[in-house]
Order: structure tokens, then sequence, then C-alpha cells
């Protein structure tokens, strides 16, 4: 029986791509930049933003970007712009818990970009058990190491636990650590095709189809 249903954020839990892509230009207009383009933007989505804007902005000051950034994040979080996680997706965490599952999140975000997330005012507060980002792990994805970690931290075994990905490097760290893994297409960034040569128990179109995945993986 799956324990631990473990959830990426970005273009899993919540769709994020394209809010990032108005987030990051909206950014580099304030530095006086050009705008990059979506096309770049998807190629490189999934890497570290840090590593990423330098291919979408080439020549970028990063040390102003990330001055800048923060301030502009703050704005579309409050205008509902980015991190908008739909009700649709909070009832299937619920559907979820009353399964007996314990949840929990694995980003590679910073603690910064997850700040507002982790407010006990926000509504997924009191829903997940953990809430894993950059900086309160000593190994990241796709470092299969990272759930080692939450294994360690809630007495679970890797065929206890399932992680939830939109990433074929999701899918690396989960197999590295012999967990299940359930592929989220929603996005449309990536297909079936994307995740050839790693093992993937349940692709989903939706989110909230993780719940019957859930079911068919504690029913085999």
């Amino acid at each position: 029986m799956i324990e631990a249903v473990i959830i990426d954020f970005d273009d899993t839990l919540c769709l994020t791509e394209e809010g990032c892509f108005g987030l990051e230009n909206e950014t580099l207009r304030r530095m006086g930049r050009e705008p990059m383009s979506r096309e770049i933007h998807m190629q490189t989505w999934g890497q570290l933003l840090g590593d990423a804007i330098q291919l979408r902005s080439p020549g970028i000051d990063l040390d102003e970007f990330w001055r800048q950034m923060p301030t502009v994040h703050e704005e579309f979080i409050a205008h509902g712009l980015v991190d908008v996680v739909t009700e649709e997706n909070i009832v299937a965490l619920d559907r979820l818990a009353s399964l007996g599952k314990r949840l929990m999140v694995l980003t590679s975000r910073t603690e910064t970009e997850v700040r507002h997330l982790l407010d006990p005012d926000h509504h997924l507060a009191g829903r997940l058990t953990a809430f894993y980002h950059k900086d309160n792990m000593e190994f990241h994805k796709p470092d299969p190491r990272a759930f080692q970690v939450i294994e360690r931290d809630h007495g679970l075994s890797p065929q206890q636990c399932v992680y939830v990905g939109d990433n074929p490097s999701d899918a690396a760290a989960a197999n590295g650590a012999e967990l299940f893994f359930i592929a989220n297409l929603e996005s449309g960034i990536r297909s079936r095709e994307d995740f050839a040569g790693y093992r993937v128990d349940q692709f989903v179109n939706t989110f909230p189809d993780v719940v019957s995945a859930v079911q068919e993986l504690d029913a085999a």
C-alpha cells in the first residue's frame, strides 16, 4: 500500500510555466532588457532558474536579476498571477488524505521562492505532512538521496512512497530511489515519449487523476 504521496510543485500541483514566463519577462523589462521568447523559456523549463535565466537572456547581470525579481514575484503573487493551486487540485489533495495518504511536497525551489506557500493562512496549510525545498534538504533532485531523507524523517520504505512529477528528471530521481512514479502531463510541455527509458508506473493528464492512479497502485 502507498503510505506517502510526494508531489512536485511546478507544473504538477500547480501549472506555473506560463506565469513564470510573465514574471521573468517583467523583471527583464524593469532591468531594461529585451523580453525572452516563450520558446526559449519552455526549452529551458525545469532547470534551476539561476542557470536558465542566463540562457533565456544572454549577458544578463545575474546579481541585478536576483535583486529585482523578488519584488516582481511578490506583486505577481498578490495579483494571483503565479502559484495558484486550483480548487480542483485542493479537492484532490483532500481525497488522497481521506484514503489515509500522507501528503508531502518536494521541490527544487529555494525557501524564498516558497515562503508564501508555507504561510499558515495559505490553503495548503494543514494539508501537507511536510514541505521539502532546496534550503531544508541536503540532497536535491535528481539525486535520489533526497527521497532517503524523506523516508528517514517519516519512517517509510521506498515501496510505500510514490512521487508525482512532470519532468524526466523527476522520473530519474524516483527510479534511482526505487519509488513508484506518476508522470503528470497536464502542462503540455512534455509527452510520454520524453519519459522513454524511465519506469513510469502511471501517466495522468491532470493532477486530480492522481487519486485514481494511486488507488490503482494500491490494488496492484
